[in-house]
């Protein structure tokens, strides 16, 4: 069958490619214009709800038809991507074929699609996005002021068509922003329910308390669908027990992780940091319900429960995780959260901390993982960081948090992997320009040296501090330089000393700066260099894309 292009005609074997299909998405819309045009639609938030449901049923589904995937429904503020993560791998462990609808994307827009863990092909990403375009084309009413989905919601839309056609045991769905009008809750009837840990993060969409994100986040809750939760504040927990007994949703508590160690091997976990726990112990209850809902008998041996803690909610059961979850767990990979790349003397550390509570956590990996390293025999240590933060996000209190680690060099750069980006689609953002990103980043490099000259300066009426020794060569307060893009920023980082990232000459303007040229030399002299790449999963993936070629293939 001849396949067609969006306006109903023969497509060229190159207008049908991936980067085509890619760059027409690009057009529907980024997560920027999708923020603000939900901020926009908020005096009657469930027309969303609504319009989704239309944009189903013109593409050829009923929301019934989702009942058919078997969806795991997960969301919260931090953890939710990773705890997704482990959630999938532990029920691909069982032998089922499983699919991962997740966002944002690192480096292809295609990870957001994951079938068996793995993003879907080229070809298979292609064939649904113009079958899905045509299918919305056909259908679109001329008196509609909106005729096609935007950005995420065509995602969303082409994550069922795919998942549903590929016909896989189970969905996990990771929802996007919130919860209660998150385009992912048109699922009238999941098997199980999750939520992660809570903290403040899309303020201007959710609220600006931890209680009212918690509202929107219990708006996944269905009637008769169990659910489950991590310890949190009593405040939220509260929020989040209400909306549950409202409509008769039975939520749980899920019981630490060394709980279900007791008695039991430790369980090994494949991604790193201490907050990983909380996911791991909320993706054991997931799956375990869910197999159990779906009539599986190896689903793990129970202990003697426990009290509820605080009362507050009846604790999910405390039960030996079986083989298959154990190695589920000691497997699962997810990119770009607490990922460490060893490159000859450079160690990367990844994390796409972006919110004051996710950043502690980064933090506390980053020197955990740095007081536990080899160190040279000889030598001098470098530790670097790069830094980007966007949308409505307090730079000014991230920044601060990275303060105690120490850097030597900080770096700022937007999410751009090269100064332009036009021939890489997935890359692609319309709702900026460079100048704007730019003065963002200047931003970022001021409040970075007021944080060090207050620290600097002493208590008013205190003491005057006492020079006990020289100031080292490098200090830790005025090195930092905004380069236009992560390209540049990792070719001064790296001085042509990791092995894989091998540029180009880097332009002779990297070492114009007087920081840039002395700093240099120190890099190039450095035994060891510790590089922190944070404030942003769309720069931690353009970090990816560049160090880890074979992701863009």
């Amino acid at each position: 069958m001849e396949q067609l292009g969006p306006c109903g005609g023969p497509l060229s074997a190159k207008a049908a490619s991936f980067q085509d299909a890619v760059r027409t998405l690009n057009t529907l819309q980024t997560n920027a214009n999708y923020l603000e045009q939900v901020k926009r639609q908020r005096g009657d938030p469930q027309t969303q709800l609504e319009a989704m449901k239309l944009y189903l049923a013109r593409s050829g589904l009923q929301v019934e038809d989702l009942d058919q995937l078997n969806i795991i429904h997960i969301t919260g503020t931090k953890g939710k991507g990773s705890t997704c993560a482990f959630t999938e791998r532990i029920l691909r462990s069982y032998g089922l074929k499983t699919g991962f609808f997740s966002s944002p994307h690192l480096v292809q827009v295609r990870e957001r699609i994951r079938i068996n863990g793995q993003p879907i092909s080229p070809e298979l990403f292609t064939k649904y996005f113009w079958r899905l375009y045509h299918r919305l084309e056909e259908t679109k009413d001329d008196s509609s002021c909106v005729s096609m989905p935007g950005y995420f919601r065509f995602l969303t839309l082409m994550a069922f068509h795919v998942f549903l056609q590929e016909k896989v045991d189970l969905a996990v769905m990771e929802v996007g922003i919130g919860g209660a009008y998150d385009c992912t809750n048109i699922v009238k009837k999941p098997v199980v329910c999750g939520v992660s840990s809570l903290g403040i993060d899309h303020t201007g969409l959710l609220g600006d308390t931890m209680e009212k994100i918690a509202w929107q986040k219990g708006g996944i809750f269905k009637c008769g669908i169990p659910a489950f939760t991590v310890l949190q504040p009593d405040g939220p927990l509260a929020v989040l027990r209400d909306r549950a007994q409202q409509i008769s949703c039975p939520l749980y508590l899920c019981p630490p992780l060394e709980a279900l160690e007791e008695g039991g091997p430790l369980l090994t976990l494949g991604l790193e940091g201490e907050h990983q726990q909380s996911n791991a112990a909320l993706a054991l209850q997931l799956a375990r319900c869910w197999l159990q809902q779906k009539g599986y008998q190896d689903t793990g041996e129970l202990k003697a429960s426990r009290p509820s803690l605080l009362g507050q909610l009846p604790l999910a059961p405390v039960f030996q995780p079986t083989s298959h979850m154990q190695h589920g767990l000691r497997d699962t990979e997810w990119p770009g959260r607490t990922q460490l790349l060893r490159r000859g003397p450079l160690t990367w550390y990844l994390d796409g901390a972006h919110t004051t509570s996710s950043m502690q956590a980064c933090v506390r990996w980053f020197r955990q993982a740095l007081h536990s390293r080899e160190r040279p025999g000889g030598g001098s240590e470098v530790r670097v960081l790069l830094f980007n933060s966007t949308g409505d996000r307090d730079s000014a209190a991230l920044l601060k948090l990275l303060q105690p680690c120490q850097f030597d060099y900080t770096i700022f750069c937007p999410n751009l992997t090269e100064v332009s980006s036009t021939d890489n689609a997935d890359q692609q953002n319309f709702t900026v320009t460079l100048d704007q990103v730019l003065l963002r980043c200047l931003a970022h490099q001021q409040h970075w040296s007021r944080l060090h000259e207050d620290q600097a300066s002493p208590e008013p009426g205190g003491p005057a501090p006492l020079l006990l020794a020289p100031r080292p060569a490098h200090t830790h307060s005025t090195s930092s330089l905004v380069f236009s893009c992560i390209s540049h920023a990792l070719q001064w980082i790296s001085q042509g000393r990791d092995p894989v990232f091998q540029p180009t000459s880097p332009p002779r303007v990297l070492f114009a700066h007087p920081v840039a040229g002395s700093g240099a030399i120190v890099l190039q002299e450095a035994a060891a260099i510790h590089v922190l790449v944070t404030g942003s999963l769309h720069l931690v993936g353009g970090v990816l894309k560049l160090l880890e070629p074979s992701l863009s293939q």
